[in-house]
């Protein structure tokens, strides 16, 4: 007999084909006047040396207008209705995608949830000392419909930037975001869900510190250099825009943000899910970097610390620290402790800290970051608080 976590898991599945199946017939009857939007989300690849880099590429195909700039005077209102146009996607299935980048040409295809992904090779004469580059992407033999937006009938095309890590990086840092860069309560289902369906980008908060933290993180104990930051979060893609617009306002470095796809499958629901989906992305972003190492920050809220001490066992010599924000009660730190001791067994200090300014003291004492940055982390942390 199957189990009731079966049983839900069909169950729910069953439901969320109909669903689309259904949304998908309505769609080609409602939205046919609706504009087709590109969303790409930032690829990345590693350094060039020897041989070309892999580029790592994703995003999606849907039907629906901009969202309105955010602003903090918006309403509840807004906020909510913003929210809704984000879950409430129009996806389009089928659809060939072609990227150019690095003066090639690419297509892919984007599956039923509208989704596009696509690994490919950069040349290795890329222009030292660069990291972002451009690319484009573009619907093949798909135009705007008519008095759907002020450029019906034009071709549909979207301009964007990869990141691909310089050959002079000391090192790359991999971030968790819910409860690590900005506050979410994720313990707290009710607060997590207040917060991420009635703020924007402007009435959510960071982790005091967190942006002058990062920054000296990314230019590392010499100011001329350039160190990679990777976001993994589990939050829906959907989220995705108001993720950007958040680490834009804030002043928090850019980097390629990795989340994963909504679905109502208790599989991806579950905590087993979360483990599941950051560790893949984690590896994702030390394959294509094999050269480099890694710090890792994350908060002990969920499953950051077993992830990261996964990572350590699966990476000998790859990972220089790790950093655990404290945002649990004492049993739960007590689990940490245990895992502590796991990764010192692989000579990589993991530190619970309680602010952002210890875990940058501990870096500085690494040579991680620049000690003269320490004030500067202080001062942010004051403001940030303030």
């Amino acid at each position: 007999m199957a189990s009731w976590r079966e049983f839900l898991s069909n169950a729910s599945t069953d439901a969320e084909i109909q669903f689309n199946r259904l949304k998908s017939r309505l769609s080609g009857r409602l939205d046919a006047q609706k504009p087709y939007k590109i969303v790409y989300y930032r690829g990345f690849g590693g350094p060039t040396q020897e041989s070309p880099a892999t580029v790592w590429l994703k995003g999606r195909v849907l039907r629906e207008r901009d969202l309105s700039t955010p602003s903090d005077n918006d309403t509840f209102w807004q906020n909510l209705l913003a929210t809704y146009q984000r879950f409430e996607s129009d996806e389009v299935p089928g659809v060939t995608v072609r990227i150019d980048a690095f003066g090639q040409t690419h297509t892919t295809v984007t599956d039923n949830e509208g989704y596009f992904e696509l690994t490919i090779n950069s040349p290795t004469n890329l222009p030292p000392g660069r990291v972002w580059f451009p690319i484009r992407y573009s619907l093949d033999g798909v135009l705007q419909p008519a008095n759907a937006t002020a450029e019906a009938g034009q071709p549909v095309v979207k301009d964007g930037y990869m990141m691909v890590s310089p050959s002079f990086s000391q090192f790359g840092v991999i971030s968790d975001i819910d409860d690590t860069v900005l506050v979410t309560g994720a313990t707290s289902l009710l607060q997590t869900a207040r917060l991420t369906f009635l703020g924007n980008a402007y009435t959510r908060l960071p982790f005091a510190g967190i942006a002058a933290f990062y920054r000296a993180l990314q230019s590392g104990p010499v100011t001329t250099l350039f160190n990679p930051i990777y976001y993994v979060s589990s939050s829906p893609w959907n989220l995705y825009d108001l993720l950007v617009d958040f680490f834009r306002i804030q002043g928090i470095p850019k980097g390629p943000i990795l989340l994963r796809d909504f679905s109502l499958s208790p599989e991806i629901l579950s905590s087993e899910g979360h483990h599941i989906h950051k560790l893949a992305m984690i590896r994702k972003v030390l394959d294509v970097n094999p050269h480099l190492s890694f710090v890792l920050i994350g908060d002990s809220g969920q499953q950051d610390p077993e992830i990261y001490a996964q990572v350590v066992r699966e990476n000998p010599g790859r990972i220089r620290a790790i950093y655990i924000r404290d945002v649990s009660e004492d049993r739960r730190d007590e689990d940490v402790r245990q895992l502590i001791k796991t990764t010192e067994s692989y000579n990589v200090p993991m530190l619970l800290v309680s602010d952002t300014v210890a875990a940058a003291e501990h870096a500085a004492s690494l040579g991680l970051i620049d000690p003269d940055t320490i004030p500067e982390i202080r001062a942010d942390r004051r403001a940030d608080k303030e």
